[in-house]
């Protein structure tokens, strides 16, 4: 098999920290945004911004045996959050009038961390199929942190084509890497097809088939709930 050139060493190595520190400051400025929404102090803000940025990574990191993870070795992650959170914090009115944009820059965000999770994970010689799902969890891990941190049901279990975007995304990243595909090439495919899926899911409303209860449950839960509000 083919070695890869010195050129494409350094892009496997340079491309994840990019990709990643990118995919942090959104996903940091998502976190502070629920955190002030949830009227949390500037610690409490800074804390989820934190963990909704970097908790995806360090599971990454820890899993293909990474440590001590990236965004806890190197201050340019806690940096990154810092300062997503602290914009959000000082100028909350701004973000919450372009909370929308915020929306398809978390898209952008994801596609970045699925990239990202997949290419350090290939870097690290896991395997094909592994790195996908790894690529997977780094996009949708912090997003599962924030909103359990505020006691919300994860927006990754009932939003619109999240989880299956990063894994198609990751996917097609290791797809690349078998093909022997250039790196930049292969992040481009992979980020685009799951911005792409979140876009389309944005835009019209796609999403996967949801559970339905009995029709009899659910005529009984506004009066459980009525009941469990009197207790």
């Amino acid at each position: 098999m083919e070695q890869p050139t010195e050129a494409t060493r350094a892009v496997l190595h340079v491309l994840p920290l990019v990709l990643d520190l990118g995919g942090t400051f959104v996903f940091a400025i998502s976190g502070a945004m629920v955190a002030v929404r949830h009227r949390l102090d500037i610690f409490g803000v800074l804390v989820l911004a934190f963990a909704a940025g970097n908790a995806g990574g360090i599971t990454r990191d820890l899993l293909i045996g990474a440590v001590p993870p990236s965004a806890i070795a190197d201050l340019k992650y806690s940096g990154v959050s810092a300062l997503a959170g602290l914009l959000t914090f000082y100028w909350y009115p701004v973000t919450h009038r372009l909370r929308r944009d915020v929306q398809w820059l978390d898209a952008v965000g994801l596609a970045f961390f699925a990239v990202a999770g997949a290419e350090k994970a290939l870097l690290h010689g896991i395997h094909p199929i592994m790195a996908a799902l790894l690529g997977m969890v780094t996009g949708i891990g912090g997003g599962m942190l924030r909103d359990v941190l505020v006691s919300e049901i994860p927006a990754v279990l009932r939003a619109d084509l999240y989880a299956l975007a990063a894994l198609a995304g990751a996917s097609v990243v290791v797809s690349a890497h078998l093909l022997h595909l250039h790196p930049m090439v292969a992040a481009l495919l992979g980020g685009g097809l799951c911005f792409a899926l979140r876009f389309m899911a944005i835009r019209y409303g796609w999403h996967l088939p949801t559970a339905q209860p009995p029709q009899e449950e659910a005529a009984d839960a506004p009066r459980r709930r009525h009941h469990d509000e009197g207790n």
